[in-house]
């Protein structure tokens, strides 16, 4: 993956329609008019991020007062990502990109390395998106623990 299908701040969101846990469909559209933490994940119920997931759901207060929500996104199927949300008592959207389309449009999917090996897969990524639309931060190759802490503090929320 090129640099350059990389998002940064000020660029437009790609906008998505995606499943939510319940097959529900969620779009980036219904965020209009508040801001939006975007956040890419490799896999439900895995160690890392459960842990992420985790972290989001213990800051959604402090983010919901602070005007923000928050989306997750994996390429997981629904049926995975609500018995994760069921685990966890997630109580934010999961969405569902198989066909890793958003993924890839938000360039959170790709290159990475892994344990010294490149491979390819999802890239942990977070974005915050602003009331019209645009990318106010883009970050990548996240790391899952004490990464909201890091977000918070760069929010300042």
């Amino acid at each position: 993956m090129t640099e350059n299908s990389r998002l940064a701040p000020g660029d437009i969101a790609p906008g998505f329609t995606l499943p939510d846990a319940d097959g529900k469909p969620v779009s980036l559209a219904d965020y209009r008019g508040r801001k939006v933490i975007v956040y890419f994940y490799p896999a439900a119920s895995t160690p890392g991020c459960t842990k992420q997931a985790c972290d989001f759901r213990d800051n959604l207060a402090d983010l919901g007062g602070a005007g923000i929500d928050v989306v997750g996104i994996s390429p997981d199927k629904p049926a995975k990502l609500a018995k994760f949300r069921d685990n966890e008592k997630l109580t934010f959207p999961l969405l569902s990109d198989p066909d890793r389309e958003v993924l890839t449009a938000w360039g959170a999917f790709g290159e990475k390395t892994m344990y010294g090996k490149k491979i390819t897969g999802v890239i942990r990524s977070t974005f915050l998106v602003d009331g019209e639309g645009r990318i106010e931060v883009a970050q990548y190759n996240v790391r899952a623990t004490g990464h909201v802490a890091k977000l918070r503090r760069d929010l300042s929320v």
